[in-house]
């Protein structure tokens, strides 16, 4: 049945975030290792923890906040019950459907039609949406929105995101310190006084591309919670023609959110960066297209059940 196809797109979904997770903290270790090599144990020693320790305070910082920070960043204002009882009420049913605590809803006023979520835990999450949006949808595709975003809070997104930003923040400061110290003569008389040349050569490499490689893992890790978040939507409502006829919305409007930061382009429904991203490697989201495709398929297994 439907419902079982997309369990096992949700299994194999966080199979694969696991991975990707594990090789980011692989990359890590390599990146460490080709400093190692080139610059010797006492300048690795110490800018090791301290780019892990500069990373960690900034992503882990804007974590515990990311509500209150993402309200600022995105100019979302909360509203209450009384302010829109017929949206109150469709989240409603996500909440009952899914076993999460009723979450903070807010508005963007904004032209194009977007949603997302954040919050550190279920107890402090937070779902957006931009007047657009609610003009243009119907109770339906709303709920598959709905459902999609709180998805997100179920699977601890924004933690997973946390981690991965961590991970790819330490190699870029860890690799932007010792490429410095490289071209200025930081650490030569570790570098000098022995090694391999060709370790040497393949840790100066690693050192380079290490950050390239650590954002499309990011990227990757991204584009995965966004497809779980799509089966888990699917296993809340019951119903993948609400989400799809939803991301067929989406996709047919080319107008994007004005508050587009890159900081936060990750969060949305559809991202507002991806069609600008240079490959698919970089882009924070699958392809709106593929996404539909797969509702599609899921649809055409007939209805869904437990």
């Amino acid at each position: 049945m439907a419902i079982n196809d997309f369990r096992a797109q949700q299994s194999a979904n966080k199979g694969k975030t696991y991975f990707l997770l594990a090789s980011m903290g692989l990359l890590t270790g390599l990146v460490a290792y080709a400093a190692l090599t080139y610059f010797g144990a006492g300048t690795s020693t110490f800018m090791v923890p301290l780019a892990v320790g500069i990373s960690l305070i900034g992503v882990w910082g804007s974590y515990y906040g990311s509500d209150k920070l993402v309200l600022k960043m995105t100019g979302a204002k909360l509203i209450q019950r009384e302010d829109n009882p017929e949206l109150f009420n469709v989240i409603e049913e996500v909440v009952i459907a899914s076993g999460l605590p009723m979450p903070q809803v807010a508005i963007v006023v904004d032209t194009a039609p977007n949603a997302f979520a954040t919050g550190r835990d279920p107890e402090h999450a937070l779902i957006a949406f931009t007047t657009r949006i609610l003009e243009v949808m119907d109770r339906d595709e709303l709920q598959g929105v709905i459902a999609h975003e709180m998805s997100h809070v179920a699977n601890r997104d924004t933690l997973v995101s946390a981690v991965a930003a961590t991970t790819a923040g330490a190699i870029a400061i860890l690799s932007d310190f010792l490429m410095r110290m490289m071209w200025f003569g930081g650490g030569r008389r570790d570098r000098d006084s022995n090694g391999n040349p060709i370790m040497l050569a393949v840790s100066l490499v690693v050192l380079i591309l290490a950050p390239i490689a650590a954002v499309m893992l990011k990227s990757a890790i991204s584009r995965k919670r966004e497809s779980l978040a799509d089966a888990t939507a699917v296993a809340f409502t019951r119903n993948p023609a609400g989400l799809r006829s939803a991301l067929e919305v989406l996709a047919a409007d080319s107008t994007v959110v004005q508050q587009k930061s890159t900081a936060v382009a990750h969060i949305w429904i559809e991202s507002p960066l991806d069609g600008k991203s240079v490959s698919k490697m970089f882009a924070s989201h699958p392809p709106i297209q593929e996404r539909i495709a797969t509702l599609k398929a899921m649809e055409s297994l007939g209805p869904t059940a437990n």
